[in-house]
C-alpha cells in the first residue's frame, strides 16, 4: 500500500510541475465553458440560470478520460505500437487530432451537433457535457503522458516486457489520479469564476466560442512544439520534491520487487543502499559466462572456490556512462583491498550487440582501466540469476556466500566502502586495513535530460515520424521540447541505432554539464551548443561512448550535430 501512496504523491508532483503548463489552457477551457450551458435551453429558463448538476459533472468527466488515455498508453501503448510496426508518436498526434475536433465542436455549433450523436443514447449529451468532455480528457492524458516520472518509468519496463500486473496497473492509475487531481482543481475553478461572472453566464455561446478558439491555439502550439520555450523559462522547482518522493531508496526497493528483481524472498526485502549490513540470502552462482578476462589463463571463478573472501559482484556494460563513473571506484577497491581478501567480479552483460563481441570489451576494459575479473556474460544467464535489472549494480558477498548489501546505480560509494571494510574484518579478525579510498563522488546532483536511444527498438523522446531499416530524408522541426530530440538530412533507423546518410544532422534540447553519444563506425561530428562555432569529434575503433559535450556548469541548452555518411549513433545520455 505504501507504494501506491509514492505513486499517488509522484503524480500530485508531476501536477504542479512546469511539465503541464501545455495543459492548462485546455483544462481551464473544459470548466469554463460549463457555465452557463444550461441544457434545459433558453425556452426552458433564464440563461443566465446556473448550470445543472449534469453540466457541473463536465470538468470530472475531462480528468476520467484524461486518467483513462493516460494510463492506457503508460501500460500498453509503446508495446502496441511496436508490435503494430507504427511510430511512437501515433498516439501523441491522435490525441492532439481529438483536441482540435473538440475545439471545432465549441467553436462551430453545426460539428458540434455532428460530434453529439454518437453520445444521444447517453442522455442527448452534447459534445460540450460529459460524453464529448471524456473524449476531451481522452486527448489530453496521451498528449500529458511525457510529463511521466521515474515511478511510472519502470511501469514502462513492465508493460515493454509483457509482464503487466494488477500491482502495475493499479500504481499507474494512482499515478494519473495524482496528476490529474491539480487539473481538476484547475478546471472547478474556471467553472467556478465563470458562474461567478454574471456577463460570461449571459454570452454562455460566445465564450464556448472563445474557449474552442482557446483550445485549438493550445493544441496547435503544443502541436508545433511552441510552448518549449515557457517550459524551459519556469524553473524546475519540483525537481528536489521528485527526487525525495521517487528517488528514496525504500520507492527503489518497492519498484524492483513489482519489476521482479528479487532473486529469492530475503533479497526482495533488501533495501539498495541501506547504510548497514542485511541479510539478503545465499548468492547465485555465476552462470553461462561465454569467456573470463583477467584471470589465470582466462580460468573461471566460482563463488564455491571464494568461500572465505569477500566478493563484490558488480554489474555493467561498457558503453553506459553510469557504469562509466562508477568504475573507478570498483577498480580502486580492488587496488586497495585484493590482498586483503576482496575479490571483484565485474560481469559484463552487454545492452547493444557490439558489446556482445568479446574482443571489444576486453579492448574496452583496458581503456577504461578495468583490472579486476570480467565475466562475460553474452547470454544474460547470470544476470537472470540475479534477476537484475540495472547498470551498474552491486552486489556485496560475505565470506560465507550470503549477500550482505546490494546497491543499484551510482553514488553510495563511501557506504559501500565502509561495508566492504567491515565485511574484510569480520572474515580476518584483527586484520589491519589501509586508510579508506574515499574517491570524491560524481554523481550528477541535478535533474538531467533523460536517457534517449536512437534505433527504433526504444527510440524515445524524439520529434517526429521514422521510417524503419531503409534510408530516408528527415526535416527538423520548427522548435524542440525540452528533452526531445530530431533528425535532419539522411538517416537509416535500425532497431538499435541510426546511420548517418548524407547532410545528416541531430539536433537535441537538453538540461546537463555533459552529453554522450554511443558512436560506432570511422568519421566525424560537428557539434555546435547553442549557435556556436563547432567542435570536431573523431569517431574510430571499437563502437564506444564519447563525450560531445562538457559545460563548467548545468546548461538548458539545444546542441546540433552534424554526422559524417557511415557513422552509427546509438544512444544519447548525459552527466
Amino acid at each position: 500500500m505504501a507504494l501506491y501512496l509514492i505513486g499517488f504523491v509522484a503524480g500530485l508532483v508531476a501536477g504542479i510541475s512546469p511539465c503541464i503548463l501545455p495543459v492548462l489552457p485546455v483544462v481551464l477551457v473544459s470548466g469554463a465553458t460549463t457555465a452557463g450551458d444550461n441544457e434545459a435551453g433558453p425556452a426552458a429558463g433564464d440563461v443566465t440560470a446556473r448550470p445543472s448538476r449534469w453540466r457541473r459533472r463536465r470538468p470530472y468527466a475531462v480528468i476520467a478520460g484524461l486518467i483513462l488515455s493516460f494510463s492506457a498508453f503508460t501500460l500498453a501503448g509503446s508495446w502496441a505500437l511496436s508490435a503494430l510496426g507504427l511510430p511512437q508518436d501515433l498516439l501523441r498526434d491522435l490525441g492532439l487530432a481529438v483536441l482540435g475536433v473538440t475545439a471545432g465542436g465549441l467553436i462551430v455549433p453545426r460539428l458540434g451537433d455532428v460530434l453529439e450523436r454518437p453520445f444521444a443514447r447517453f442522455g442527448r449529451l452534447r459534445p460540450t457535457r460529459q460524453g464529448g468532455a471524456f473524449v476531451l480528457g481522452l486527448g489530453l492524458g496521451v498528449v500529458f503522458v511525457p510529463c511521466a516520472g521515474p515511478v511510472l518509468a519502470a511501469i514502462t519496463v513492465v508493460g515493454a516486457t509483457h509482464r503487466l500486473s494488477v500491482a502495475s496497473a493499479v500504481l499507474t492509475v494512482d499515478f494519473a489520479a495524482g496528476a490529474a487531481a491539480p487539473l481538476l482543481a484547475v478546471a472547478l475553478a474556471g467553472e467556478r469564476l465563470a458562474e461567478r461572472v454574471r456577463s460570461l453566464r449571459q454570452r454562455a455561446p460566445v465564450v464556448r466560442r472563445v474557449g474552442g478558439a482557446v483550445l485549438l491555439a493550445t493544441t496547435l502550439a503544443i502541436a508545433f512544439n511552441l510552448t518549449s520555450g515557457l517550459q524551459r523559462a519556469v524553473p524546475g522547482y519540483t525537481s528536489a520534491l521528485q527526487r525525495s518522493v521517487e528517488g528514496g531508496p525504500y520507492a527503489k526497493r518497492q519498484l524492483a520487487s513489482l519489476m521482479g528483481q528479487a532473486v529469492n524472498g530475503s533479497l526482495a526485502n533488501c533495501q539498495s543502499g541501506a547504510t548497514s549490513l542485511e541479510h539478503c540470502g545465499p548468492a547465485p552462482a555465476f552462470a553461462g559466462v561465454t569467456k573470463w578476462l583477467h584471470t589465470p589463463g582466462g580460468a573461471p571463478l566460482t563463488l564455491a572456490a571464494l568461500r572465505g573472501r569477500v566478493v563484490l559482484v558488480d554489474f555493467w556494460t561498457y558503453s553506459c556512462i553510469n557504469c562509466q563513473r562508477a568504475l573507478p571506484h570498483v577498480e580502486s577497491w580492488y587496488r586497495t583491498y585484493n590482498a586483503e581478501g576482496l575479490v571483484v567480479v565485474g560481469v559484463h552483460t552487454p545492452e547493444f550487440a557490439f558489446e556482445h563481441v568479446v574482443s571489444n570489451v576486453a579492448g574496452a576494459a583496458a581503456q577504461l582501466g578495468v583490472h579486476y575479473p570480467v565475466a562475460v556474460d553474452d547470454d544474460y544467464k547470470t544476470w537472470n540469476a540475479y534477476a537484475n535489472q540495472y547498470w551498474p549494480a552491486e552486489y556485496l558477498i560475505d565470506a560465507s556466500g550470503q549477500i550482505r548489501h546490494v546497491d543499484f546505480g551510482e553514488g553510495g560509494y563511501g557506504t559501500t566502502e565502509s561495508l566492504i571494510r567491515r565485511l574484510l574484518v569480520a572474515a580476518h579478525p584483527g586484520l589491519n586495513l589501509p586508510a579508506p579510498v574515499g574517491l570524491a563522488d560524481s554523481t550528477p546532483q541535478e535533474p538531467l535530460t533523460p536517457e534517449s536511444y536512437l534505433g527504433y527498438d526504444r527510440l524515445q523522446n524524439y520529434t517526429g515520424s521514422i521510417t524503419e531499416n531503409g534510408p530516408s530524408e528527415y526535416h527538423f522541426p520548427a522548435s524542440l521540447a525540452p528533452g526531445t530530440l530530431a533528425f535532419d538530412g539522411i538517416w537509416t533507423v535500425g532497431p538499435e541505432s541510426a546511420t548517418a546518410g548524407d547532410l545528416a544532422r541531430l539536433e537535441l534540447s537538453f538540461h546537463a554539464k555533459d552529453i554522450y553519444l554511443v558512436l560506432g563506425g570511422t568519421g566525424t561530428l560537428q557539434v555546435s551548443v547553442g549557435g556556436a562555432a563547432p567542435q570536431t569529434i573523431v569517431v574510430q575503433g571499437i563502437p564506444r561512448l564519447y563525450t560531445l559535450v562538457h559545460e563548467p556548469t548545468y546548461v538548458a541548452q539545444t546542441v546540433v550535430i552534424g554526422v559524417s555518411p557511415g557513422v552509427a549513433a546509438y544512444d544519447f545520455t548525459f552527466g
